[in-house]
Parts: C-alpha cells; structure tokens; sequence
C-alpha cells in the first residue's frame, strides 16, 4: 500500500468542466496507437485511467496511482497491467501525459525535465 502523499498540490478551481487541462506528449500519442493497434482492450483502459486522472483527483483513483521517486516532482505513474504504466506529470491546472508503454525510465525522465 502506498502512504498517503501529504504534499500534493491544491486541485486547481479555476477550471469550471474539468479541475485539469490534458497535454498529449509525442511519444504518449504514439504509445496509445500501438496499443490500439496492437490491444485495443488495452487503448481503452488508457483513455480510462485518463478520465479518472481529469475528472477526478491525479493522485488517487484507478491504477493505482504512485508517485515517482527518482524522476521531478509531482511525475506519477498508473497501472495499465504488470508490466506497462501509464506515467504524466502534474503542474498547476495541467496535466501532461508522457507516455503508456513501459520501456524504462530515461524516456520519462528526459520529457519531465523539459516541462
């Protein structure tokens, strides 16, 4: 069990529809694509734990959201199943989504260090 984050940041208000506002990366967009080439069942579950993540609380919900330890502050990861996560990072009202196929950590943590 993952203890309980104390220092997220304050769910935005300033956005009436949604609390955050979604930035696709490249290389999400194209992870998402071979999934639905690939695992259509699996491009869905994505554009759930998505929804959740907008709709709901970034840091808690569906996949069993973690918070990163070695990567920039407020980057999280979501079960997509054993071996995949779906990874974004929280700053302000927006969240950018940075990937859906796990292939390690230097992708993630490069695209973190850009934002």
């Amino acid at each position: 069990m993952t203890p309980k984050r104390e220092n997220k940041p304050d769910k935005p208000q300033n956005n009436p529809i949604h609390g955050y506002l979604p930035v696709f990366s490249p290389d999400f967009k194209a992870d998402l694509a071979w999934w639905y080439r690939n695992e259509p069942k699996k491009g869905d579950k994505i554009l759930d734990l998505v929804a959740d993540i907008l709709d709901g609380d970034p840091f808690t919900g569906l996949g069993k959201p973690e918070p990163l330890k070695y990567i920039a502050a407020d980057t999280w990861s979501r079960r997509i199943d054993l071996e995949h996560r779906l990874v974004y990072k929280v700053t302000g009202n927006k969240v950018y989504f940075l990937q859906a196929r796990y292939s390690g950590v230097q992708s993630y943590e490069v695209q973190c260090h850009e934002l």
